[in-house]
């Protein structure tokens, strides 16, 4: 019998060494999403983790679901969500033909910060089946098992979701993520969570499992916009294939709920525990959530704020914004919102025109810039942005400024991230033998080693959300699937 769940507890406040919530202060969910990526947890550790699934299902407990009132109504529940958003998604892109503008990113650096506040989340896609994958060979969790290997890519980091998403996030410069607000940080923590205790959570990992694997409507407005704006959606429209349907996850997740009904009468038990996993899909800061939040000015402040105390003592005190000195200014990271307002003041940023004619950006970018490489290009296309006001929404990037454009918020097309990416030659592909990885030397002499039960569960630690995408989990994860479908 599936086991229940004990007394609630809250999530852990202990303060841990990470590399994306590096702060001190940072809060519960960021810190238990630290320990639980830092490997293997220990018995406490996990209890933790546990403790956060009860306070979370406790937290949705009384939200609606959108599940059908018997599990023998799921394959029509699934296909009519589906349907729904196959429907909702031709109205869209008919409305953009049409002259509508985005419907989520108002300009280029809205879309960077959508994908920089969801890290978080993407960092960690799949971890809630983890806990299943030392049950591969239990045939009604083998489905389950296949989905978390093909959220891993079988093994090929070109398909790996997380590799995916450290691409993008380095690819834009989109890192560190050291400043994200705690709420960020929810959804991962409760997919880790019930990743590394799956056997006292089974019927909410697998109702988890199958609210968070239905096609969203906003997955494909995401690639759709992205792509328009000259940024890569792979990522998303990866998503779109896998978790399609008909043989992809959505269908796999309604079939794994059927697969483990119990055949015994528990009196509902079980569904009910479903049904209250699901709820947790929809905890914590989602991809809309992120899009509602974005205030450019707010996050120029933000940036300013995180760059002032590196920069309050290196200015010369010659140049003085409205009576103070720039390290004046900046010693203070609180007044960044009245720096940035004496700064237009001082007609040193002209909002609503041209970049180039802010004395400001000057020194950002161009010839001689007396700040290059303070600024990521992140940043910097924050910045970019926000003096450009509404111009801002023809989506160009502030590294387009060699090539002069209207600075009238027109309809021009500019070229799309695939149209760029045909034009470019195919990149060589990189085989997880030729990466450099010192656990991947270790890995390989310890399964050569090892006997029949020590080497699985040697790559089944290798899998888990803290390894899977490195090259030495790449690895695992290839010899994991080859001995299972040989």
């Amino acid at each position: 019998m599936y086991a229940a769940p004990h007394e609630w507890q809250r999530p852990p406040a202990a303060p841990q060494p990470s590399i994306l919530a590096q702060d001190a202060s940072a809060g519960p969910y960021a810190l238990l999403y630290q320990r639980l990526m830092q490997g293997t947890p220990d018995e406490q550790l996990r209890h933790d983790a546990a403790g956060l699934l009860r306070a979370e299902l406790a937290s949705v407990s009384s939200a609606d679901d959108e599940l059908p009132h018997s599990p023998d109504g799921l394959q029509a529940w699934m296909e009519a969500r589906t349907l729904s958003v196959h429907g909702q998604y031709p109205a869209y892109l008919a409305d953009r033909k049409a002259g509508a503008p985005r419907r989520f990113f108002g300009n280029r650096a809205h879309a960077l910060y959508v994908l920089r506040n969801i890290a978080p989340t993407k960092l960690v896609d799949g971890a809630w089946l983890y806990g299943l994958v030392q049950h591969a060979r239990n045939p009604k969790l083998s489905d389950l098992v296949r989905t978390y290997v093909e959220e891993l890519g079988e093994g090929d980091a070109s398909k790996n979701h997380v590799v995916l998403y450290r691409e993008l996030l380095n690819r834009y410069n989109l890192d560190p993520l050291d400043d994200l607000a705690d709420a960020n940080y929810r959804q991962g923590a409760i997919q880790l969570a019930l990743g590394w205790n799956a056997q006292e959570f089974l019927p909410e990992v697998i109702g988890f499992n199958l609210d968070y694997e239905q096609l969203p409507l906003h997955l494909l407005i995401t690639a759709h916009e992205l792509n328009e704006l000259g940024l890569d959606p792979y990522y998303f429209t990866l998503h779109v294939t896998v978790d399609n349907g008909d043989t992809g996850h959505a269908r796999r997740a309604c079939q794994a709920v059927l697969d483990m009904l119990p055949r015994l009468d528990d009196g509902g038990e079980f569904w009910l525990r479903v049904r209250a996993g699901s709820k947790l899909a929809s905890a914590g800061a989602g991809t809309c959530d992120a899009i509602d939040a974005f205030d450019i000015e707010q996050e120029v402040v933000r940036i300013l704020a995180h760059k002032a105390p590196m920069g309050s003592g290196a200015h010369s005190d010659y140049c003085r914004v409205a009576g103070k000195s720039v390290n004046e200014w900046l010693s203070r990271p609180e007044s960044m919102q009245d720096f940035l307002q004496v700064l237009q003041q001082a007609g040193w940023i002209q909002r609503g025109r041209p970049a180039q004619e802010s004395r400001f950006w000057g020194l950002l970018q161009g010839p001689r810039a007396e700040m290059f490489g303070v600024f990521s290009s992140y940043e910097l296309q924050v910045i970019y942005d926000w003096i450009r006001a509404d111009a801002s929404a023809d989506g160009t990037a502030y590294t387009e400024l060699a090539a002069p454009r209207s600075e009238t918020p027109a309809r021009t097309r500019r070229a799309s991230f695939r149209a760029m990416q045909r034009a470019r030659p195919e990149p060589s592909s990189t085989c997880v033998a030729d990466m450099l990885d010192p656990d991947l030397s270790v890995l390989r002499q310890r399964l050569a080693q090892a006997d029949p039960q020590a080497r699985t569960d040697l790559l089944v630690d290798m899998m888990s959300p803290a390894m899977h995408w490195t090259p030495a989990g790449l690895h695992a994860t290839q010899e994991f699937w080859r001995e299972r479908t040989s």
